[in-house]
Parts: C-alpha cells; structure tokens; sequence
C-alpha cells in the first residue's frame, strides 16, 4: 500500500492533540501498522519505528502536539488549513512519506514525540545511538542548521522593609531592581555574535514586587527571558550573569535561579553547514541553508551528532503569524516537495 501524504494530514489536522495526543498517537500508530511496520510506545509516550539495516543511523524526529486552542480543519483548494497544519503534522506527513517509501541507505529510526509544545518529557527521554538527525519543523523547505537556545529564570533582588513615611531605615528592593535592570541593559555589549544567528539576547518580561502600599518592599522579582547563541550553555550564562551585576551593581543583594522545570532547555545548537545531511537534502532540492528562528528539540539531538531542522509550511508569512496563530496552514505541494526531498535524501 502506498503512501499518501496529504490523506493523511487532512485526517490528522482533524483529531486534536492540543490538550491530549492520544487519538493523534493511536492515529499514527495504526498508518504505520497499515504499512507494515509495527511501531513501539516508550514509558514517556514517544512513537519509536525502524526500518532498514545499514551502518548509516538516520534519526527522524517531529512532534504530534498542537498548541491550544484547536483551529478545525478546512481544505481550500491547495491549502490545507487547521492547528498543526503546519506545526508540525506537515512536516510529519512528509516525513513519513520518506520513512515509508524511500529505499534507505542505512538505517532509518522515526521518534515522533508528545509534548514538544510544552517540557519535551518524551525528547528528553529518548536515548538513541545515531549518525544524523532531521527535525521535522516548519522551514518552507530550507535547511536550517542552527537556532537559539531559550532560558528563564528569576533575578530576586532583596532589600529591607521598613515604613514607607521613614523609607531611609530600610533598602527598597524595587529601587534596587531598577539598579539592576539598567545594568542588565550592557549585559550583551561585548558578546560576540554568531555568524549565523546573531547576537543573544536578554528580556525582562515581568517584574512583581511589595505588598503593601504603605511599606518599603523587601523583595523585587524579575523574570528573564534569554536567547543564547552557540556555544552558551545555561550554566556559562547564570555565571556571567552573576558576575556581570556583581562588577556594575556593588552592594546589590540579589539571586538568580532558573524557572523550575522537569527537563533541561533547549539550548542553542549548531551544525556544520557542510556536514553530509546537508548537503544531501540540498542535492535533493532543499532550499537554502538558515538558521531557524526558533527553539525546538533539535537542541537535544545535536549534541548526540549532525541535526537539521526541515520541513514544510512557515512560523509567519507576510500577513503575519502562522504557527501558533488561528490562521495556521500548510500548502499542499509543499508538503508534496518535502516528501519527495526527504525521500530522495534518504535513498541509498
């Protein structure tokens, strides 16, 4: 039985997985069983396949989560239409295309995670030994070899307090904030950019404190949002960090810890543009060779070896959001290009 690509992303833009993918995962789990593979379900409800046996270890990774709320399905013409259209059940229908119907040179592994979208439990549990990896994300069928990493954590900067008619017998902590939020601002000044991603960046996005109107507050709590570049790691950035408000904030008695979570973040990656996976999906007829503009779970891949991010459909067009928004698609031929470009790549 051969393959469609499209049949299935019409039926699978149609089952929601936005608050739980198991109609989703059952729904994949059964085309591959159709096709003649017997998938696995781990403890952390990734989908695991393989097929072929060959030195060569070629990982195939996307995600079968959706973002909240789901957008309902709608066909209109050549455009498909619907949450996850794009993001990233096209990328997975081409890439099971490729996994189904392409003749490997090696050995093909399809690990299609759960919650992407959300703490990568499944990414994070995988241990797999491969060659190469392709992340199937929305790319517009270019190929991108790095991405920023995202961090967040909480700078809790302390003082004393003390009535607010008296406020010199205490330290306010929000003043103290603000001493430290101007000194944030020449945080970056001299990182060097990378040639691919450019230059980090560091974003207070909330600041909560006090709790009285009448009182000196105590405490003061800002929440960062870092984008890293390569090679930034989030213990290397919560180092200089600290050492940066120590030099241009003396006196300032203050915390930072990262947002709790059960699973690392995904930090910046890179791959070397010239690495074999590139240049096979580029003599495939790929587009161009980019960063992507997000984060995804490539960040825990290229550590193992060379990772891609590649795909069909694109985070924003011209108009505006796609990815994440209510008006999420993913054109039909594209998806169609994809699988043929991964296929072709994947042959031996």
């Amino acid at each position: 039985m051969s393959f469609d690509p499209i049949a299935f992303l019409e039926r699978a833009v149609q089952i929601p997985s936005d608050e739980n993918v198991s109609a989703m995962r059952e729904f994949l789990c059964t085309t591959l069983r159709d096709h003649g593979v017997e998938p696995e379900i781990d403890e952390a409800g990734n989908v695991i396949a393989s097929r072929g046996d060959g030195a060569l270890h070629t990982l195939l990774n996307t995600h079968i989560d959706t973002v909240s709320p789901h957008v309902p399905f709608e066909r209109d013409g050549e455009t498909i239409r619907g949450r996850g259209s794009c993001d990233a059940k096209g990328p997975l229908s081409a890439m099971l295309a490729a996994f189904l119907e392409s003749d490997p040179d090696g050995t093909l592994t399809l690990a299609i995670t759960p919650d992407e979208e959300t703490l990568s439990m499944g990414a994070h549990h995988l241990s797999l030994e491969f060659d190469r990896c392709i992340v199937g994300e929305p790319t517009d069928l270019d190929v991108c070899t790095a991405a920023k990493g995202r961090f967040q954590g909480t700078l809790t900067v302390r003082g004393e307090s003390a009535h607010a008619a008296e406020p010199e017998t205490g330290t306010n902590a929000i003043s103290e904030a603000g001493r430290a939020l101007v000194a944030l601002e020449s945080f970056d000044a001299d990182a060097n950019p990378h040639p691919e991603l450019g230059g980090p960046t560091l974003t207070p996005t909330v600041i909560e404190g006090g709790t009285a109107t009448n009182q000196v507050p105590a405490a003061c709590r800002i929440t960062l949002d870092r984008r890293s570049v390569p090679p930034e790691t989030t213990e290397a950035f919560a180092a200089a960090l600290a050492a940066h408000l120590d030099s241009h904030v003396p006196g300032l008695d203050a915390e930072f810890r990262f947002t709790d979570r059960e699973t690392p973040f995904l930090e910046a990656f890179e791959t070397d543009p010239d690495s074999p996976i590139v240049e096979a999906l580029r003599a495939a007829g790929a587009g161009e060779v980019r960063p992507f503009t997000a984060a995804t779970e490539a960040s825990y891949f290229a550590s193992e070896a060379p990772t891609v991010v590649f795909g069909p459909g694109v985070l924003a067009d011209e108009t505006g959001a796609v990815a994440h928004g209510e008006r999420e698609y993913v054109r039909v031929e594209r998806v169609r290009r994809a699988a043929t470009i991964l296929t072709e790549a994947l042959s031996g």
